[in-house]
């Protein structure tokens, strides 16, 4: 029955799902790889990723099919070799959309890296269902931050 779930899921995911990608005139301090609405973790955090195998790992794994022995048809965007690239959970919400579309602007005050995304009206009664927003971006090797925060901004 399991099996069968897990199956279920990942027809469902490889229908739906696709990463997003940003254009090719990427932003100079950042840039956004792949948003996805759900498969993140309950609780907020990032994790660095260090190479194109982690990236891939990272992607198939939160759409759930990580235990599929053939992989779905995923359009991997590609893994910036001169950047740090970043996984970011946003946590738990009960409604709304929070999918990140893009980035505005990054910046690192006293090793917290703030990252400035564009402020969407989200919640209501229009959606009523529980998501876990991800998104994996890349921003400048030099950067050194302990921890990630979110800013909102029109």
């Amino acid at each position: 029955m399991k099996r069968l779930l897990v199956i279920g899921t990942a027809i469902l995911m490889s229908c739906t799902a696709t990463p997003s990608q940003t254009s090719s005139d990427m932003q100079k301090n950042a840039e956004l790889l792949v948003s996805e609405s759900q498969g993140g973790k309950d609780e907020a955090g990032f994790t660095i990723i260090k190479n194109e195998q982690e990236f891939r790992n990272a992607i198939k794994g939160s759409f759930g099919l990580i235990d599929l022995k053939k992989e779905p048809s995923v359009n991997y965007p590609k893994f910036p070799r001169n950047k740090k690239v970043v996984l970011y959970h946003m946590g738990l919400f009960r409604s709304g959309s929070h999918r990140i579309t893009s980035i505005k602007n990054t910046s690192v005050k006293n090793n917290v890296l703030y990252v400035e995304v564009p402020a969407t009206a989200s919640g209501g009664m229009e959606i009523q269902v529980l998501s876990n927003p991800w998104f994996i971006f890349a921003v400048p090797s030099d950067y050194q931050f302990t921890s990630v925060e979110l800013t909102y901004s029109n």
